[in-house]
């Protein structure tokens, strides 16, 4: 069973090294909601700063119709169709969709982790939505991400021991990405069922994917880029500051357009 975290003291002793763990609703600093998942897509879907792939085995007549007719069509028939859908920017959104999600959220989120010793290079939300079969790719993120999952229910997998499947070096090399896992042995795998409020800890630069299990499904990703506690960096994340030391070009080249959805 997963850990759930109850404590500032027990996340500041877990937040470095995996396996992922939950967070109790007591430990959220923040309460907000969201408008429902079928306006905000019906929103977003419009916005240029929006991308989204259309999944599944289908005709390529009918994949080019429906990427065509992404942004018009009626909302209720899109959110029948086997998409993922991810939005980097949402401060665009925060004078009309998102309205008070700054002051609500992401203010008391940044006072939590600042007042436990934490500073970080970036602390953004990313927003995820998914239609039926609306599963992510096998991938590792750049940062540690604090997973909010808001309608619907999803599962995250990742591993109990991640070191023992993927190094942070072949992390970096991104030799984890993928339309799908690769075959693993069930018993090493954390499958972490997220219902609506529920948070979930993702380690920087650990292989996982999530897998839809309604037919919509809406979450927020908090990304953390250079988290650190008292000037000192999770191991892996460690690893790849040094890589970046050593290929100063490449962190340039490293944003929120390089992530896997």
């Amino acid at each position: 069973m997963i850990d759930i975290i109850t404590t500032p003291g027990e996340f500041t002793q877990r937040w470095m090294v995996p396996p992922n763990f939950r967070l109790a609703p007591d430990l959220r600093p923040f309460r907000f909601t969201l408008p429902p998942a079928l306006e905000v897509l019906d929103v977003i879907r419009n916005d240029d700063e929006v991308r989204f792939t259309l999944l599944g085995d289908l005709d390529p007549e009918i994949r080019s119709a429906r990427t065509r007719a992404f942004r018009h069509a009626p909302v209720e028939e899109i959110a029948q169709w086997p998409f993922r859908l991810v939005h980097f920017h949402l401060a665009r959104l925060y004078d009309n969709l998102l309205a008070g999600f700054h002051e609500n959220v992401m203010i008391p989120w940044r006072t939590f982790l600042s007042a436990h010793g934490f500073t970080w290079h970036r602390c953004s939300p990313l927003l995820f939505l998914s239609g039926p079969s609306g599963n992510s790719t096998y991938h590792t993120d750049q940062s540690h991400g604090l997973v909010w999952q808001i309608e619907g229910a999803k599962t995250f997998h990742s591993y109990h021991a991640p070191d023992q499947v993927l190094s942070a070096d072949a992390a970096i090399r991104c030799e984890s990405t993928g339309e799908h896992p690769p075959l693993h042995d069930a018993r090493t795998v954390q499958a972490v069922l997220m219902r609506p409020n529920d948070l979930l800890w993702s380690h920087v630069l650990t292989p996982h994917w999530v897998t839809a299990d309604t037919a919509l499904s809406m979450s927020i990703n908090v990304s953390h880029g250079g988290l650190a506690r008292h000037g000192r960096f999770a191991p892996r994340e460690q690893v790849l500051r040094e890589h970046w030391d050593k290929h100063p070009d490449e962190p340039w080249l490293t944003d929120f357009r390089n992530t896997r959805y």
